[in-house]
């Protein structure tokens, strides 16, 4: 009777056991510890002793229905799906939907994803040169990358892709999304894509090729004043950064009036190369700390002694396709009062993502933190608001015809530097000023930035005279 009644026990305690390491996979290693309990526990009752086990809290494991659901459609659908699938193709598609339902930012990472990353913080891939996002069901265009096919094409942030050549959007994973994306370089895509303030959806054929992406750009955009163009933070940015800032204050023979730093469709890209970059202009305090649920996903990042541009004023420019990084920067500059933030409102990703290792082919990139600005402010899903709002613009001259002046009227009185300045008025334009015009022509929210350094600068020995 003891050995029947020993094998009726054992029976349950084993399933129970093996229960219980399913539940609690990712603390595997806790149950091989505890491995020689689990034995000893076996060997009393097969000798007939009375042993007394305590079963892991129900409220804190998996609930047994929602496995025994799991495995009854895995099982269905091996059963009965049109075609034949095989387990760790379903497997894997359970692991991208458990991920892809936590938000857009989370992932699972097979091989070619890991190259795919590589790619994207390198600088060098192939494809149209556009960052995107998940919105309702449909890819949605963050920022096309500056020069690459996208922006050429006339790809704006904020579009809408619902159809991708012939085929619908809508229930495509964005990787999925993006595959069909890429290819080979001199290939036509079509984009059908639907545009705020646009009654129809609009076509328009991109032509893929080798996304290579200088992440730093620079040049004077009038003398005295300096211009510097961030398209993406890549591990280097920080460094060129620094390097661009340098080279300006060089062309110009000593420091600079004023400074705009352009952010506007920036997607982004890696939080460390927003660190430096804002490194470079701030003396000290905090830049941006994340906060997470684990220890590890709790970081604050602080300045070191030194800026760059020794206070020089700087004018931050920003709009709906700065994100993630570009907000970093922005938000710590605007906290600081670094910098003047000029634009629209920013996209808002204010998550921190980690690629999590699972195996040497495979991973999962899952949002772990949260990051805030050094007043403690987070941007997720609100964005960085500019000090001063400045929508794009076109501009356009109502009345280009010379005022009727005093040195016009006959036998006026000669003015003291008059015939100094009919004679200067002869030259031609200098290249800074000629360059001026034609990019701030172009560009209503530039040319805001530059009159308002202009206006600090004005200003700036006035206040530095008034320090007692």
């Amino acid at each position: 009777m003891k050995r029947v009644r020993s094998t009726l026990q054992a029976i349950p305690l084993r399933s129970a056991i093996l229960a219980a390491c399913f539940i609690a996979l990712p603390g595997l290693a806790f149950a091989q510890d505890s491995s020689s309990d689990t034995t000893r526990t076996l060997e009393g009752i097969q000798d007939g002793e009375r042993v007394e086990i305590t079963l892991p809290d129900p409220e804190k494991q998996l609930p047994l229905n929602d496995l025994r659901k799991f495995t009854e459609v895995f099982a269905r659908i091996k059963a009965a799906y049109v075609e034949d699938v095989d387990d760790s193709q379903l497997l894997e598609s359970a692991i991208k939907g458990m991920l892809s339902d936590l938000d857009p930012h989370s992932t699972y990472l097979a091989p070619k994803d890991y190259e795919k990353l590589e790619e994207s913080t390198s600088g060098e891939f192939g494809g149209l040169g556009i960052e995107v996002g998940m919105e309702n069901g449909f890819v949605k265009v963050i920022a096309p990358i500056d020069d690459t096919p996208a922006q050429q094409a006339g790809v704006q942030a904020g579009d809408l892709i619902i159809k991708l050549d012939e085929k619908p959007v809508k229930g495509m994973s964005l990787e999925e999304a993006v595959q069909l994306m890429r290819g080979k370089p001199g290939t036509i895509l079509t984009l059908t894509v639907m545009r705020e303030g646009q009654n129809a959806p609009i076509e328009i054929d991109v032509e893929r090729d080798v996304i290579k992406v200088t992440s730093v750009k620079s040049r004077m955009i009038e003398n005295g004043y300096g211009y510097v163009r961030l398209t993406q933070f890549q591990a280097e940015t920080g460094e060129q950064f620094t390097k661009a800032l340098k080279k300006l204050k060089e062309d110009h023979g000593s420091d600079l009036d004023g400074l705009v730093i352009d952010l506007r469709n920036n997607p982004g890209g890696v939080l460390q190369a927003a660190v430096a970059t804002a490194d470079a202009l701030l003396d000290e305090g905090l830049i941006v700390y994340t906060e997470g649920r684990i220890q590890s996903s709790r970081l604050r990042f602080s300045a070191q002694a030194g800026d760059v541009m020794a206070g020089t004023p700087i004018v931050v420019l920003i709009n709906g396709g700065s994100a993630s990084a570009s907000e970093i920067l922005a938000g710590a500059l605007q906290d600081h009062k670094r910098a003047v933030i000029m634009g629209t409102q920013s996209f808002g990703k204010g998550s921190v993502q980690t690629v999590i290792p699972l195996d040497e082919t495979h991973a999962i990139k899952m949002t772990t933190a949260r990051y805030y600005t050094p007043d403690g402010r987070s941007i997720q899903a609100t964005g960085i608001e500019p000090d001063i709002e400045v929508r794009p613009a076109e501009l356009k001259e109502l009345d280009s015809r010379p005022f009727f002046t005093e040195a016009d009227l006959s036998g006026h009185l000669i003015g003291q530097d008059e015939k100094a300045d009919n004679a200067e008025g002869t030259g031609k334009q200098s290249e800074a000023e000629s360059q001026t015009g034609s990019i701030a022509d172009r560009d209503y929210q530039l040319r805001s930035a530059l009159n308002l350094l202009k206006g600090l600068h004005i200003l700036a020995p006035q206040r530095a005279g008034s320090v007692q």
